[in-house]
């Protein structure tokens, strides 16, 4: 399904959501599950979390319950959630939210469960608040957050005649983006053959938007994209790296992006905290190759993630205990060492098991050191109703760059015009 149609489908659903939201919905915390009494909880989540050994743990402390994962892509698993809501059932019992459409939910708010005030001194101030509806409903624990950094294969630099050590790579772009752009042209004119300096220009625009300090949305929740002048700053930027030729053109989170990975198509890509799972999952055989340098630009962040209970579900207590435990502190730190997402619990962020982990994945990069620091020094940039909607309608506008159908003045026009509907 074309992503534009996918991003009307979403906003309908989530419209007649919120119509239904007054009327409550089904569900309840009943205990329907087999003849000897278990429980199977649902988690639907999109991408690699990190809990599948966190699941064998506490079904063994639990014996009546069973966890069935249920993954669907970014944007599919957004889009059905909306329609769940729309239509009062199929939601899962564990529902994971990404930053870009949280703010989306929270205007569907009485269709989840209110998590309670507990937990708000554990987290991030920003973090808790992004979760919070305007009546003081909590939907949604966070996971992690994202922060910003460059993940990058080191044979591929030394094949290409640049430096690989991590230090020596963050100084190449040490000026910022033009300096990036500089690299990936060094790096074109000697690149191994079949690829190129980074994977896409939807990708990369996540991460540049990600350092401003005004976005998408003023926080007046007014749509900003056409006036925000950081908003085209960004995409002019992309643009000339395109212009550059130094895209791989693969769509981010597409079974070409994960192949590219797989292929060694790329030599750098913007890598939030949660990217090195992606990595790992889908560049097994290049253990060691990959390390880490730091974004240009400094500070900035790419997502992070919430786990949300919605009402419909047919176990909301036994749903709301796995969520606290598979967000506590003690589960946030083994994801981390496990998985790279880094924790939205800042009290880990100095713990030694935390801040000097070393990944040999990525050449034993200090990701500790690199993620919480970059944490420590996040800004939250405001994100509103329909955040996650707007960066898939500018994805497709860089994409049609790419795919040499439209100018950079052509597809930001008809962008623009795009992001316009998404306000009625």
């Amino acid at each position: 399904m074309h992503s534009s149609r996918r991003v009307r489908l979403v906003a309908a659903a989530m419209a007649t959501a919120l119509a239904l939201t007054a009327c409550g919905s089904g569900g309840g915390s009943g205990s329907d599950g087999g003849a000897d009494g278990d429980v199977t909880l649902n988690v639907n989540l999109f991408g690699n979390f990190g809990y599948q050994e966190l699941y064998k743990e506490y079904e063994q402390a639990h014996p009546n319950i069973k966890i069935s994962e249920h993954t669907a892509a970014y944007n599919d698993h957004h889009r059905d959630l909306a329609t769940h809501l729309a239509t009062g059932n199929g939601a899962g019992d564990i529902e994971a939210v990404d930053t870009g459409f949280i703010a989306q939910m929270r205007g569907a708010g009485k269709q989840f469960t209110d998590l309670g005030t507990d937990r708000a001194a554990d987290y991030l101030p920003w973090k808790w608040q992004a979760s919070l509806t305007k009546d003081g409903q909590q939907i949604g624990y966070g996971t992690d957050v994202g922060g910003l950094a460059i993940c990058y294969r080191r044979d591929l630099f030394e094949q290409a005649g640049l430096p690989a050590d991590r230090d020596a790579v963050s100084a190449l772009w040490a000026s910022g983006w033009d300096g990036y752009i500089e690299a990936g042209k060094k790096y074109t004119a000697k690149a191994p053959k079949g690829t190129a300096f980074f994977d896409g220009g939807g990708a990369l625009y996540n991460a540049v938007i990600g350092q401003a300090p005004q976005g998408f949305y003023s926080e007046d929740d007014t749509i900003v994209v056409g006036t925000n002048p950081e908003v085209r700053k960004a995409w002019d930027l992309v643009v000339r790296a395109i212009q550059e030729n130094l895209s791989a053109k693969l769509l981010e989170s597409s079974p070409e992006w994960n192949n590219g990975f797989a292929k060694g198509q790329f030599a750098t890509i913007a890598c939030p905290a949660w990217m090195m799972a992606k990595i790992k999952d889908q560049a097994k055989a290049y253990a060691g190759k990959w390390d880490i340098a730091s974004i240009p630009g400094g500070g900035g962040n790419w997502g992070g993630s919430y786990l949300t209970i919605p009402k419909q579900g047919k176990h909301i207590e036994e749903a709301k205990q796995l969520a606290t435990w598979l967000t506590a502190p003690e589960q946030q730190a083994k994801i981390f060492t496990s998985s790279g997402l880094l924790p939205s619990i800042p009290a880990l962020y100095d713990k030694p098991e935390i801040a000097e982990y070393k990944d040999p994945f990525f050449n034993n990069a200090p990701v500790g050191t690199i993620f919480t620091t970059a944490a420590k020094q996040l800004k939250p940039q405001y994100q509103g109703p329909r955040t996650g909607d707007i960066q898939t309608t500018i994805r497709d506008g860089l994409v049609r760059i790419e795919q040499g159908k439209q100018s950079s003045d052509q597809s930001w026009t008809q962008t623009v015009s795009d992001v316009e509907r998404l306000k009625k």
